[in-house]
């Protein structure tokens, strides 16, 4: 009785004024950000004569579907089917996502719930790993792949995915703060092996942390063009075979920005997914402390 009092009490207090003006502030904040996108689209449909007008314009004036005609008449024409390319990039993603968050997340169980000599050292290295941009790593990893023999695999793309340092040290601040003590005491004292704690107890409590992860490593794998490791037309990416397709001067200039909202649809698509599982969970979590 006293909580429902308290919640009108809230709602009686709210200021008619101060929510207008919030949602006004939410409402330009959004508008701002969503220009890029709005933009993007905007190009895909317009023919070359407004591509090249300057000042550009947001919104197309006269659309028409001409550029994803040709994107696709040009696709029909490769020699590998895009179809191919399109596995390629699935396979990559799929099990590079699903490969580091289950590497991530057991590491970091282990590392918030086991308390060990050198695991203070063994954080402060993955933090150090943080700072290192991938171009000064480049040449380790390759001359590391070279060495193992997955130069022009799979592999070369999807194994150096697992060890990404973002999503372990991402679970481990989740862990360390959302799970607590004797919640694991409780389901080990009713027979829970450790794997059956981790997977049936931690990861259900700590999911907006792999939602965020599958987001990030969704969009870095997505874009991905095999880079100096796939040399094979058959296993490169839909990413890399766009490329090459847009690299054909002014004249696909239309094409390009074909190009570029299609590759923007999936991973726009999984983040909205994934979001509404975020804010839903997060808000689960309140209510039930």
């Amino acid at each position: 009785m006293a909580l429902s009092l308290s919640i009108r009490e809230k709602k009686l207090a709210r200021s008619v004024g101060g929510d207008a003006a919030a949602f006004f502030f939410l409402f330009l904040a959004a508008s701002f950000t969503a220009l890029p996108i709005v933009f993007a689209i905007s190009n895909a449909f317009k023919p070359l004569s407004e591509l090249f007008l300057f000042p550009p314009t947001l919104i197309v004036r006269h659309p028409t579907l001409a550029n994803f005609q040709d994107l696709f008449g040009l696709m029909a024409q490769s020699w590998v089917p895009m179809t191919r390319y399109f596995l390629n990039s699935l396979i990559i993603v799929a099990l590079g996502t699903v490969g580091n968050v289950l590497a991530a997340s057991m590491a970091a169980f282990i590392l918030s719930t086991r308390k060990f000599i050198g695991a203070n050292l063994f954080m402060g290295m993955v933090v150090l790993s943080l700072m290192f941009a991938s171009e000064v790593t480049a040449i380790p990893n390759y001359i590391i792949i070279a060495k193992l023999g997955w130069i022009d695999t799979y592999a070369s793309v999807i194994v150096p995915a697992w060890g990404s340092t973002l999503g372990l040290y991402l679970m481990k601040k989740f862990i360390d703060a959302m799970v607590d003590d004797s919640l694991l005491e409780a389901a080990r004292i009713d027979g829970a092996s450790e794997f059956r704690t981790y997977w049936s107890v931690v990861m259900p409590i700590v999911r907006p942390a792999w939602l965020t992860m599958i987001i990030l490593l969704f969009q870095a794998l997505w874009g991905t063009t095999g880079g100096n490791f796939i040399y094979s037309e058959q296993l490169k990416t839909l990413p890399h075979a766009l490329n090459q397709i847009v690299q054909g001067g002014v004249a696909r200039q239309g094409v390009g920005a074909a190009v570029t909202v299609i590759m923007m649809i999936l991973p726009i698509s999984v983040f909205i997914y994934n979001q509404s599982k975020i804010i839903q969970t997060m808000g689960t979590s309140g209510m039930a402390n």
